[in-house]
C-alpha cells in the first residue's frame, strides 16, 4: 500500500497525524520483535513537549534546638556565619526554549546493562517548524552518533520541506549527493558512526519517500559493529494504518 499524506485531507479529516505518530512506534516494536536477536529489546517512546523528572528527598532532623528553618544553627562557643548572597546576574533576558517532541523507538542491548544501541526517530512537524527546533533535533542525533548509537530518521511530514537528515550531514561536514540539488521533504535514513583504523567514519543509507509510493522494506538498523537487522517500514506503517482504520 502507498504512503498517505497524513497532514492533508482526506486522511487528516479521518485521523490526526498525532494519533498516527503515537501508534507507529508501537507497530515498529512489534515488527522488530520478530527479527531482533536474543539479548536485544525494542521499546517505543513518546515525549510531547517539555517534561520534568523530579526527585523528592525527605530528611529527618535529629536536633534539639528550636529555631526556624532559615536560622543559622550554632553551638555554645561557635561562631554564626552570614548567608552568602550572590552578585547580580550578568544578563537578564526573556527567552523561550523550543519544546522537545519525540516519537521514537529505542533498541537496547539487555546483556550490557540495557545499553542503547539504536534509535529510530520519527520526525514531527514540531521538529521542523523553527530553526531552533531543527537544530535541537539534529544536535540530538549527532550526540547519539557520537556515543556509538545507530540513528534512523523517518520523516513523513509533507507540510514543511526541511530535510533534517541533510541538516545532520551538514553539521557533520559531509553531504549525500543523492539528495542534491533538491532534498526530498519526506525520507528515511540510517546513520552510524564507526571506527576504522583509529578514525571515525560516518556511514549512511538514505531512501526518498513519496506520497503514493510504498515505503522501504529493508531499513538497516545496526546493533553492533558487524550485526544488523532490517526494519520493514512498509509492514509497520500498514499495521499502524490498519489499527487506526486509515484506508
Amino acid at each position: 500500500m502507498p504512503l498517505r499524506d497524513h497532514f492533508r485531507p482526506p486522511v487528516s479529516k479521518h485521523s490526526s497525524w498525532e494519533g498516527f505518530h503515537g501508534m507507529w512506534p508501537g507497530t515498529m516494536v512489534q515488527q522488530l520483535a520478530g527479527v531482533l536477536p536474543a539479548g536485544f529489546a525494542a521499546e517505543p517512546r513518546v515525549h510531547l513537549g517539555t517534561y520534568y523528572e523530579i526527585d523528592v528527598c525527605t530528611f529527618e532532623k535529629e536536633t534539639n534546638w528550636e529555631e526556624s528553618p532559615d536560622a543559622t544553627p550554632h553551638t555554645a562557643g561557635g561562631v554564626a556565619t552570614a548567608t552568602w548572597a550572590p552578585p547580580a546576574p550578568t544578563v537578564v533576558a526573556e527567552t523561550e526554549f523550543p519544546e522537545q517532541y519525540a516519537y521514537e523507538v529505542l533498541i537496547f542491548d539487555v546483556e550490557r546493562e540495557r545499553r542503547l544501541v539504536a534509535a529510530v526517530e520519527i520526525v514531527s512537524p514540531a521538529n521542523k517548524d523553527r530553526p531552533d527546533s531543527r537544530h535541537l533535533f539534529v544536535a540530538k542525533c549527532a550526540n547519539l552518533l557520537q556515543k556509538g548509537v545507530c540513528v534512523s530518521i523517518v520523516d513523513l511530514v509533507t507540510i514543511r520541506r526541511f530535510n533534517l537528515y541533510v541538516e545532520l550531514l551538514t553539521l557533520l561536514r559531509t553531504r549525500d549527493r543523492s539528495c542534491e540539488p533538491d532534498a526530498p521533504p519526506t525520507y528515511a535514513a540510517t546513520c552510524r558512526n564507526r571506527s576504522v583504523d583509529g578514525k571515525s567514519r560516518l556511514e549512511t543509507w538514505s531512501f526518498p519517500l513519496a506520497v503514493g509510493r510504498p515505503l522501504p522494506t529493508a531499513l538497516p538498523i545496526w546493533l553492533t559493529e558487524s550485526r544488523s537487522v532490517s526494519l520493514d517500514l512498509e509492514a509497520s506503517y500498514e499495521a499502524a494504518c490498519r489499527g487506526l482504520r486509515i484506508g
